[in-house]
């Protein structure tokens, strides 16, 4: 990835999202830049079949526009298959699916990746591998009980290998968070039933990545990155607006989106 890896995701974002006149463009903008980190730097994954290499979970799979622009950005995803998103009979669709190159898990039932994650870490440690497991979910997403039961179950089997990253942007599909089911403060939770915590800029990619180096994965309790970010971050019409969870783009608002993306450093 040569110029910033966010930029270029948020690009794919809009570019498809509007080719196939799709929704859920917010989400995807909200984690741009924790993508950019994971995929520019943090995941060791020399190659996707790589039995060694670390697992990612896109707990919150509405939001997989942005990991398929990282694919496609790494090159395990050609431009031709990167172009029937949400087409008849492709792999990509809004969720992840298991089987398409560089995806591990399917997701897109909110509140289950955490498990998936932490079973994960969990198989590594019994195959002593170094390989860890990161999850990324949304705020809204620990509202589901069975988020809390896998938290349990990490820091109970001291899965140091285990980093969850929760996309704090304060909204979800109907409301905003604080209104509909408040967690806040999310960080004195996770801190509560024995997670390592770490409270970031979402949108600082370096820090991100330093903040994730800086990780004792070789033991200790799990970690979590309470990230803190901005839906639709980088297109100032979608930004903390409800609606753009789920809504496409017109023609003007498209061409007002990319300008503003390309206009970022």
């Amino acid at each position: 990835m040569t110029e910033s890896a966010a930029k270029q995701i948020r690009r794919v974002i809009l570019e498809q999202s509007k080719r196939a006149h799709v929704g859920h463009i917010g989400s995807a903008l909200s984690v741009a830049d924790i993508i950019a980190a994971l995929y520019d730097g943090v995941l060791r994954v020399s190659e996707p079949k790589d039995p060694e290499r670390d697992r990612f979970v896109l707990a919150k799979g509405h939001a997989m526009l942005a990991v398929y622009a990282a694919l496609f950005l790494k090159g395990w995803l050609s431009k031709e298959d990167l172009n029937t998103y949400c087409g008849d009979g492709t792999m990509l669709g809004v969720h992840p699916e298991y089987g398409l190159r560089g995806v591990d898990f399917a997701s897109g039932s909110l509140g289950q990746g955490l498990s998936m994650a932490a079973g994960a870490a969990l198989a590594a440690r019994l195959q002593q591998s170094p390989r860890r497991a990161f999850a990324l979910l949304s705020d809204a997403e620990c509202n589901e009980g069975s988020v809390w039961e896998a938290v349990m179950f990490a820091a109970h089997q001291r899965l140091s290998n285990l980093i969850a990253i929760v996309d704090l942007n304060g909204q979800q599909a109907l409301g905003y968070t604080e209104e509909v089911l408040s967690l806040s403060p999310m960080a004195a939770r996770w801190r509560a039933f024995g997670w390592d915590v770490h409270e970031v800029d979402g949108h600082n990619v370096a820090a991100l990545q330093t903040t994730l180096a800086g990780l004792d994965t070789a033991g200790g309790p799990p970690h979590v990155l309470i990230a803190r970010t901005t839906f639709g971050k980088g297109v100032s019409y979608m930004e903390g607006q409800i609606k753009w969870h789920y809504w496409p783009m017109s023609d003007a608002e498209y061409r007002q989106a990319m300008q503003e993306v390309e206009a970022l450093p």
